[in-house]
């Protein structure tokens, strides 16, 4: 159906527990994959959906040995496990050399979770521009998303992103921000970006909440679902979504909603 990209540039702005959220109340059938060169931990992160554990053998490494002899859509699902709640997952690389003999991946790879037909993809891609490759599968999506907190290192770096992103695909940018100042933290990152000169689809929020992220670790419930994290994850969730099926490339969305 379509592969969304969600990724950073430098530090660490909490990608994988936004991948988690999102795929979690996804309003369409969603594959959640792992897709970063430099290695996951969602099957050390994440319980399986009977409570136990997730297998880390399972997942890019393993479809990587069969697509060797080539890759298609209906091949993915048989690499993929079910986290707790039911969310399936394709469990990324556990350390970045085992990405050393994957290079030739990304682009069949990009190309197989685009054409998915009954699902959705939300691919967490860690940080761009350290695996070159990595280019290969982005240019699949129909939509990249760019974490990002509203620090002036992190705005910084992603300037700079946003400076040496090809145009196609569209660009969307989320501010992981503070629950206390949501809608002003996102204005001013978006002036920011504006001043870029590049076109984005939209610039939209997330709430920073800890105690949401480690519920969606494994105590899933009426307390995850009413946590800031699931309540922006929602709205979020819903935007990206409709992005993806009517996308509007334009300018810079006007979207700044509180939890």
């Amino acid at each position: 159906m379509a592969l969304i990209v969600l990724a950073a540039d430098k530090g660490a702005p909490g990608v994988t527990t936004a991948a988690t959220a999102l795929g979690a109340i996804w309003p369409r059938p969603v594959l959640l994959a792992e897709c970063d060169p430099a290695g996951g931990d969602i099957a050390y992160r994440l319980p399986a959906d009977d409570g136990g554990v997730l297998n880390p053998g399972r997942g890019l490494l393993t479809l990587g040995a069969t697509a060797r002899r080539g890759l298609r859509p209906d091949q993915i699902h048989e690499h993929t496990q079910k986290i707790i709640g039911g969310l399936d997952v394709l469990a990324g690389l556990t350390h970045g050399e085992q990405a050393a003999g994957l290079t030739w991946l990304w682009g069949p790879l990009g190309r197989a979770l685009a054409a998915m037909p009954h699902a959705d993809v939300l691919a967490d891609c860690g940080r761009l521009g350290g695996h070159p490759h990595l280019a290969e599968l982005t240019a699949e999506a129909a939509l990249v998303v760019l974490f990002t907190r509203a620090s002036l290192d992190h705005v910084a770096h992603l300037r700079e992103r946003l400076q040496v992103m090809p145009r196609e695909p569209q660009v969307g940018v989320v501010v992981i921000a503070d629950p206390r100042q949501y809608r002003t933290t996102i204005d001013e990152v978006r002036r920011i970006v504006v001043g870029t000169g590049r076109p984005v689809a939209f610039v939209s929020g997330l709430a920073h909440d800890p105690k949401g992220a480690e519920l969606l670790r494994g105590q899933w419930g009426g307390r995850l679902d009413r946590s800031l994290l699931i309540r922006t994850a929602r709205e979020l969730a819903g935007r990206l979504a409709a992005q993806v099926r009517a996308p509007d490339v334009a300018g810079v969305a006007s979207n700044g909603a509180g939890p």
